[in-house]
This record gives structure tokens, C-alpha cells and sequence, in this order.
């Protein structure tokens, strides 16, 4: 009788804390909320974690840092993401991005590197916003600007890099009146253009439309 009696109980604390929890505006472990608007956590990396699997020289360690950035994704909702850039342009990202949410810019999602064992290939493929990876560029032995944390890549199924008639990542398109695409008079251009960076979409041999990059003096 006692046993029937502990599970009669148990059920009934469950669905009291339930009802509780949907009182008080409950929140999942993935979702925090900002004001009155809930926002979806995509990535809650910390550095060294988000640093895992990949060999880098100490000198160019040192000079990363990982930025929480917030936008709002294709599914109309606020989202919270992570992106290793380089110290130097990380004020420019965190300005940048809040020009992305305020005129609600669409990106799909902004998640470090390592959730794709460092392929490149595989994190176009998922449409995923990202910064710094230790790679060379194609083809080459020279290393590309992400390597220092100097470049960001923006929805590349969207923006797609495209040379001698071939879209990169596959099966990607460049339309101009599509959701998520960079187009020559977007706000994001300009505000990237603004603090010092260059656009692919500007290239002459090829065009890499998810590309903005960074010299530093």
C-alpha cells in the first residue's frame, strides 16, 4: 500500500513542477530568453573546447578569441551562436552581427569549426557561419585568412564560392532575391566595407560570395 501510495505522490509532484514550470515561461536547456524574446543556443562552446582536434602554432593561439554573436535564423527565431576570430577584428564581428540582427538578416547558423571536425566541406554543406579554421587555401600551400582568424565565411549554400562555372559547396545557388543571400547593396556589405574589410562578391577571376576578409596594417 505504502509503494502505490509513493507513486500516487511522485505523479503528483511531477505534474504540480509541470505546471509550475509552464506558469513561470520554462525554458529547455537549449533556449535562454532576452527581455520578452527567447533565444535558441546553437553553440556554448569555451575556447579550449572549441579548439579541440586541431593543431595550432602558439603564436597564432594567442591571438583568438571566441565571440557570442545573436541573429535571427530562417525560422523567423533569435539565435545564439559562437565564432573564433582573430582579437583584433573582434569588436568589428560583434558590430557587425548586431547590424545582422537589428535589420533581421537571416543566417542559418554560427557554430566553431570543431562541431565539424575542422571540414570545411562539411560545414558549407550544413550552411553554417564560421571564422577561424588552420587550413591553406585550396589547392595550395599557402595558408588562407582563416587561419589567423581573419576572414568569415556567411551562408555558403547561399553565397557560394564560384569559379570556372562551379558553385562550392555543391548543389548551392546564387540568387539574388533569395533569404540569407549577399547581394552587392546589402547592409551587410556595407558594414563590413565600412570597418576595412573586402568582399569576394567583388573578385574579377572569381566570385566568393560568403567571403569578407580583413588585412591588417
Amino acid at each position: 500500500m505504502k509503494f502505490f501510495l509513493i507513486i500516487i505522490l511522485s505523479s503528483l509532484a511531477s505534474l504540480i513542477l509541470a505546471q509550475q514550470n509552464s506558469q513561470i515561461g520554462y525554458i529547455p536547456a537549449n533556449e535562454q530568453s532576452v527581455g520578452s524574446e527567447l533565444i535558441i543556443i546553437d553553440s556554448d562552446y569555451t575556447l579550449e573546447e572549441a579548439l579541440q582536434g586541431i593543431t595550432i602554432p602558439p603564436s597564432v593561439k594567442k591571438e583568438l578569441e571566441i565571440v557570442s554573436v545573436s541573429y535571427y535564423g530562417f525560422d523567423g527565431l533569435l539565435h545564439k551562436g559562437q565564432i573564433i576570430v582573430n582579437k583584433k577584428v573582434s569588436a568589428d564581428i560583434i558590430e557587425i552581427f548586431n547590424v545582422i540582427r537589428e535589420t533581421k538578416f537571416p543566417v542559418e547558423k554560427v557554430v566553431p569549426m570543431v562541431e565539424y571536425n575542422w571540414s570545411d566541406d562539411k560545414s558549407m554543406q550544413d550552411n553554417n557561419t564560421s571564422s577561424f579554421n588552420y587550413r591553406f587555401l585550396s589547392g595550395s600551400k599557402v595558408l588562407s585568412m582563416h587561419a589567423s582568424g581573419l576572414a568569415i565565411d556567411i551562408n555558403p549554400k547561399q553565397n557560394p564560392y564560384v569559379k570556372n562555372g562551379s558553385n562550392s559547396p555543391a548543389g548551392s545557388l546564387y540568387e539574388l532575391d533569395e533569404n540569407g543571400t549577399i547581394c552587392p547593396d546589402s547592409e551587410i556589405v556595407k558594414a563590413f566595407k565600412e570597418r576595412g574589410w573586402s568582399w569576394g562578391g567583388d573578385w574579377k577571376s572569381l566570385k566568393d560570395y560568403q567571403h569578407f576578409q580583413k588585412t591588417l596594417e
